[in-house]
């Protein structure tokens, strides 16, 4: 007889009792996930580090001995700057002359929109965007601009449209070089982009400094803060279209023999065509949203209408002059986009021979000479006063009604007082509380974290090295401020634009009505809704939060209502026939496979969250809000540079972490 042996490990096999079976399978299958060995592996790196760290600088906020002090040669950069303005030739032959053409130029527009009178500008831009655009937009435009002089904001509308019109101009022109380099340099691509990164996620308020103290307050800096901030989004369209152009067409323009220029010009731009008049666009759009901003630092127009209104809580005359900017930002969104949609289409289906005719343009040209005239003649260059409506007390008298009777003693509910009361002490607190608490070495190795687990090695390096770099810079304990209202304003967004999101995408009729209401938070500018928000919320972290939440709300609730949207119909006709109900569709067919849209109203939620909450330390948000504001306000070169390089990496952290990263080949981290 042959005797059998029985390997330990079948043995051990087969004493399992049925339910542990699958117990093991499900250890085995979560043990060979990609995030659990890549957390294990930080696990292990962590018990290594930690106790060094710990025996080395202690376990509370970031030490002291791994700063480092930039305040000083900042500080003699600013001195110098000061003392040589008016006499280094840097200043005189190079920044001079920028200076003293963007003056000539902003004026010499500001001095044609002037003389062809409210009759011509009005009739120039209803016939273009009629002859680009169609006859809607056309209205639109006519309606728009008839509101702006009701509003008694003609002349204001006419110094933001010059100043707007030679900034978008030279933005153009920069991002499409940058974006030709970019588009058709691979290196040179690389290179271009954490400069436009920084370039956007800067917060504007960072850069008016340093613009200041080389330009002085004025029209210059105006114009050059906002090309700073609206270059960038042409110069990614442009590089986007020229990489992506078909490559079937250029292997075949090269076989015909032609030259690198023949092929830029015959092929590679024409294709491009999209993404360029696109470009334009969001071009366009950061400019004027600009336009507040810039008023700070000697813009006019209707920007320093805002501002003051904001100086003296004024809602009236804040929404008076933030309207006509909502106004020109729907006009030139919706004629770029008509025109590059008709630069798109077939000719023979109405395309771009619109734009074509000689004739049909002279007549336009002809139209609008003979109305500026007619205008001048009548001797009303400017808006007729007697055709002004004004809207001040009407608005204000509706805030003063809301303040009574929601700030405080609102039934059952409370009132808005109570709300940010509330949501200061029992969210903000405890969560600035607890970010503040953790060790400077606990929070990097949170962050490493949740990068490594949706991405690669390389984003964790970059997450937790931005935010070491917090720590070197030494604001530390602003920069966990600031993380815990972003935090908190994100959570509050995302629940009510994932849930208002899911109701437009299961009704068509809801997202008509919510369109038009989202186009205006989207275009007016924030400081608009920052009076308001700081009658009804007080002054303080509430405020800033609540308006933080009201902008970037459009974004979350588009894109979510857009993701759910697009899911693959025959999935969800699928998922119908084997008889799921409407809920169940929705958590395991349309949010699973809308999953990267979700994400991306994440990340968008995030970025323009952390914008709000920066230009919230105008009423009391305080952290590194507060510094970019004071360092703006006392000239204080160091605190405003500093606080918003700060920014930039609780930006590029939180980007990091809310953005997966796809591996490149399987060997991936």
């Amino acid at each position: 007889m042959t005797a059998t042996t029985t390997s330990p490990a079948a043995e051990t096999a087969a004493d399992r009792t049925p339910a542990e079976e699958p117990r093991a399978s499900r250890l085995r299958t979560a043990v060979r996930r990609p995030a659990v060995r890549k957390l294990a592996l930080l696990a292990v790196v962590a018990a290594v580090l930690v106790p060094l760290a710990h025996a080395q600088w202690g376990s509370g906020s970031w030490p002291h001995a791994l700063t480092v002090d930039v305040s000083e040669p900042l500080g003699k950069t600013s001195d110098w700057i000061i003392d040589n303005r008016d006499s280094h030739p840097i200043f005189l032959y190079f920044f001079g002359q920028i200076s003293n053409a963007v003056i000539v130029c902003v004026r010499a527009v500001y001095l044609a929109l002037l003389a062809l009178g409210w009759t011509g500008v009005t009739a120039a831009t209803a016939l273009v965007a009629w002859r680009v655009a169609g006859v809607r937009v056309a209205v639109t435009t006519l309606v728009s601009l008839a509101v702006c002089g009701l509003l008694g904001m003609w002349v204001p509308t006419m110094q933001t449209l010059a100043l707007m019109a030679v900034a978008v101009t030279v933005s153009v022109v920069i991002g499409a070089l940058l974006g030709l380099a970019g588009g058709l340099s691979e290196r040179m691509f690389r290179t271009l982009r954490p400069v436009l990164d920084t370039m956007q996620v800067l917060p504007a308020f960072a850069y008016l400094l340093p613009v200041v103290l080389i330009f002085g307050i004025g029209v210059p800096g105006a114009v050059l803060a906002t090309v700073i901030y609206a270059a960038p989004p042409m110069a990614r369209l442009t590089a986007l279209g020229l990489r992506n152009a078909d490559a079937g067409v250029l292997e075949a323009v090269a076989s015909l023999g032609a030259t690198f220029r023949q092929r830029l010009l015959s092929a590679r731009l024409p294709l491009a065509r999209k993404e360029l008049l696109l470009g334009v666009n969001q071009t366009i759009m950061m400019a004027l949203s600009m336009a507040v901003i810039a008023s700070m630092i000697g813009g006019g127009g209707l920007g320093d209408r805002v501002y003051q209104a904001l100086s003296t809580v004024d809602v009236g005359k804040a929404l008076a002059a933030g309207l006509p900017i909502v106004l020109l930002a729907v006009v030139l969104d919706r004629t770029t986009a008509a025109a590059g949609e008709r630069l798109g289409a077939d000719p023979d289906e109405g395309g771009h021979r619109l734009l074509r005719g000689w004739p049909a343009w002279a007549g336009v040209a002809v139209i609008t000479a003979v109305l500026a005239l007619a205008g001048r003649f009548s001797g009303s260059l400017t808006w007729p006063d007697g055709w002004v409506f004004a809207i001040e007390d009407p608005v204000n008298q509706a805030k003063e009604w809301m303040v009574d009777h929601l700030y405080s003693g609102v039934p059952v509910v409370g009132g808005t007082a109570d709300w940010a009361s509330h949501y200061v002490t029992l969210i903000l607190d405890p969560l600035r509380q607890g970010l503040q608490g953790l060790p400077w070495y606990g929070v990097l190795l949170i962050v490493a974290a949740l990068a490594w687990a949706i991405g690669t090695w390389a984003t964790a390096l970059t997450a937790t090295a931005a935010m070491a770099a917090i720590g070197v810079l030494g604001v530390w304990e602003p920069s966990m401020d600031t993380l815990c209202q972003v935090l908190a304003a994100v959570a509050v967004t995302l629940v009510l634009g994932f849930a208002i999101g899911i109701a437009a995408a299961r009704s068509t009729r809801l997202e008509r009505l919510l369109r038009p209401v989202l186009d205006v938070c989207q275009t007016m500018p924030q400081f608009v809704y920052l009076i308001p928000v700081v009658a009804l919320f007080g002054v303080g972290r509430a405020p800033a939060a609540a308006a933080a939440i009201v902008y970037a709300l459009p974004a979350v609730i588009r894109i979510t209502t857009q993701g759910l949207r697009s899911v693959d119909p025959a999935a969800m006709e699928s998922s119908r026939s084997l008889g799921a109900t409407r809920g169940q569709q929705l958590r395991q067919v349309q949010l699973p496979l809308a999953r990267p849209a979700l994400l991306l109203a994440v990340n968008q939620g995030v970025v323009l969250v952390l914008a709000v909450v920066i230009i919230g330390g105008l009423v009391g948000s305080g952290a590194l809000g507060y510094d970019v504001v004071f360092g703006l306000a006392q000239g204080d070169l160091a605190t405003g540079l500093v606080a918003g390089a700060a920014i930039v990496c609780l930006g590029l952290m939180l980007d990091r972490v809310t953005q997966p990263t796809k591996r490149r080949d399987k060997k991936g981290a």
